[in-house]
């Protein structure tokens, strides 16, 4: 395969010379800035020199793969392979749970390990395959999640992070909710908040009305209920 981009540089930057490995490592670092730059400006646990290092480290190791490749006739990509699943272990730490039980990091961790395949295909020298790449990966990061939250807004599903004054008003609040034309599909009491003098749940709603189905979104909806005396917090829960 000949890549669209490399042929217009020349064949130098194909082959593995000081110039190439140069120019692969410099596009690395740039690639990992621009990702790193977006995640953290939404201050998200891996940030801009977390993403430069997955990068340029996933670049070195491919480099170093493709020329023991040549030297020494080796025909799998072993270091690339050992550098995914580190990489991909890497992402796994960087998940955490809330004490609303919710899951932080999950995007950057897939994004984290997607920065490390992306370094490999630059040590690899498949510039266009890498340019197309990270046009996708800044839309999904940077655009999916206007339209992911309208979807979300939208749905009939959703879970909320419910704060009671007292726990004798959960009856009260399930037989609001079902007047509402609404459903409870799952009621989880949150014990971390244990000894705060609230009673905390984690709620799965359904939206079982026609009419709410049409007309409400989660956030009126939530709205509506937050002006219950008896609530002290009310929020939906993002997982």
């Amino acid at each position: 395969m000949i890549d669209p981009i490399a042929s217009r540089l020349g064949a130098w930057s194909v082959d593995l010379n000081t110039w190439s490995v140069i120019l692969r490592l410099m596009l690395s670092l740039l690639v990992g800035a621009v990702i790193g730059w977006e995640r953290s400006s939404k201050r998200h646990s891996a940030g801009f020199r977390t993403f430069i290092l997955a990068l340029v480290s996933g670049c070195g190791v491919m480099i170093l793969d493709v020329f023991i490749m040549e030297q020494y006739g080796n025909n799998f990509y072993l270091l690339s392979a050992a550098y995914l699943i580190a990489i991909a272990n890497i992402s796994i730490h960087s998940l955490s749970y809330t004490s609303r039980n919710e899951i932080r990091g999950l995007t950057t961790a897939v994004a984290l390990w997607t920065a490390g395949l992306l370094g490999l295909l630059l040590g690899a020298g498949l510039y266009t395959v890498t340019l197309i790449t990270v046009f996708i990966l800044m839309c999904i990061l940077s655009v999916f999640p206007i339209l992911e939250a309208y979807l979300k807004n939208r749905s009939n599903h959703f879970e909320i992070h419910l704060e009671l004054t007292n726990s004798i008003y959960l009856q009260d609040f399930v037989t609001t909710i079902r007047k509402l034309g609404l459903s409870i599909d799952q009621i989880e009491q949150n014990h971390a908040y244990t000894g705060s003098g609230l009673s905390v749940y984690s709620i799965a709603i359904s939206i079982s009305s026609e009419e709410l189905k049409k007309y409400k979104t989660h956030r009126e909806i939530i709205e509506a209920l937050s002006s219950l005396e008896y609530i002290y917090y009310i929020e939906e829960m993002y997982v």
